[in-house]
Formats: structure tokens, sequence, C-alpha cells
């Protein structure tokens, strides 16, 4: 029996491979994060994992690799793919249950991300920035097509944290990935309702947000982030925000 995923042809578009391909990536991140598979456990072999989650081994094999460069798991030659053992230091926060909890993540990400944008300025350099520029390329080809990619999105916001030298701001991220994602696909599924200039808006966004580090201006890459996580807020949420007060 396969798990709940689409169960996408996968000679399909890019970006819906690269869609089912994440949804692989973040069951099997769940798994290992809540300790399904414990440290040093070996994974399942790839073939009944595709069968598991209904997949192909290509499709497979591409979540496999990002588990793999954010050194959750690591293959043994001839032996398969095991868990490594958990940090101590590493971050955990509960999920994400209701709307008011996506407000709560935008609001974290307004004091993080912000700060995290100016010091990607002061300290970034030219590989991280060429990172930048291909999540920059994959949502500008996405906006063309008029979708949104989440995928690209988090990577270009995980190339900002990369930029700051702080390993505190890129593991904070990470560890709220598959909240942001919640956040951003509902954004995504908004700005496709509202058309091409709200994508053309977003990627604008994205481009200033770039162009203020790649010029070494932190305050302005500061306020060009906190436009965006705001707008992407107000876009999300309209005028309805939660009154969080105890």
């Amino acid at each position: 029996m396969t798990d709940n995923l689409d169960n996408e042809a996968d000679g399909g578009t890019s970006p819906r491979r690269t869609s089912l391909s994440d949804k692989v990536y973040e069951a099997l991140r769940g798994r290992i994060m809540r300790g399904d598979y414990g440290a040093n456990e070996k994974l399942p072999a790839e073939k009944d994992l595709s069968l598991k989650f209904g997949v192909s081994r290509p499709v497979l094999r591409v979540a496999l690799e990002r588990l793999r460069d954010e050194r959750l798991i690591y293959s043994r030659q001839g032996a398969g793919n095991f868990v490594r053992i958990k940090r101590e230091t590493a971050l955990g926060y509960t999920p994400v249950e209701t709307i008011a909890d996506i407000q709560r993540c935008y609001e974290f990400r307004l004091t993080v991300e912000t700060d995290a944008a100016a010091l990607a300025a002061l300290r970034c350099n030219d590989a991280v920035l060429a990172e930048m520029e291909r999540a920059l390329h994959l949502l500008s080809d996405a906006t063309g097509q008029q979708l949104h990619r989440e995928d690209a999105d988090f990577a270009f916001h995980q190339s900002v944290a990369q930029a700051t030298n702080n390993q505190y701001y890129e593991e904070t991220l990470k560890a709220l990935r598959a909240h942001i994602y919640v956040g951003m696909k509902l954004h995504g599924e908004t700005l496709m309702s509202d058309g091409a200039w709200a994508l053309e808006e977003v990627l604008a966004e994205h481009r200033a947000i770039y162009t203020a580090i790649r010029e070494r201006a932190p305050d302005a890459a500061r306020a060009a982030m906190r436009v965006h996580i705001e707008h992407s807020r107000e876009r999300l949420f309209g005028g309805g925000l939660f009154d969080l007060s105890l």
C-alpha cells in the first residue's frame, strides 16, 4: 500500500516532478525527525520506498540526495542509506495546526529573516550570490508559466540565511522548513488566483532583496526582506490577522 502522495506521472513538466520529489522528501524528513527511523538505522531499500510512496526511482533519489545534503542520512556503498545520529542541539518546533500558527510563523520570520538579510549584505560571497541567482531564475521561469514554486522560494530564503555565515540562522530556517512551506503553499495558491500581476510582484520583491544584498546595502536588504514577508502575510490574510494576545 502506498503512502498518501499524489500519484503524478513521472513524465510531466519539471514543476510537477519537483513537486512530487518534494513530497517524498518532506515525508521521509518528517519520519526521521520524529524518530520513526532511529539513529544509524538503515532506511528501507530504494525499491521498497519507491513502492511505498508510489514514485519512480529517479524521483525517490532526488529526495534522498536532499536528505544527504542536509546530513540527515548517509550512504554505505553496497549497503544502502542510514540515518545519522541526531545532534542534541537540533532544533524542533511543534507542527503547524491552525491558521494562527501560520501567522505566528510569519511573525517569527519578520524578526529572524530581516536581520539575516542585513548580515547577508555584509558577508555574502560570489558563491552564495550564485545560489540566490539560481533560485531567482527558477522563480522567474515559474512566473512566466503563471506558477508558484515553493521549492525555489524556500531555496532563495535559505541562500540568504547561508550568506550570513552564521549557522544559527541557517539551522533555524531548516528547522522551520515544513512550517514555512505551509504558508508558502497557501500564499502561492492566493497568487495564482489573483493572476500574473501578483506573481510578478512577488518576483520583484525577491529581486529587490537580491539586489540590496549584492550591492552590500544592509539597511536596504533588511527593509526589502521586511516588505516581502509583510506583503506575503497581507496577501494571505488580507486584513484579518488574529489577535494573539494571551
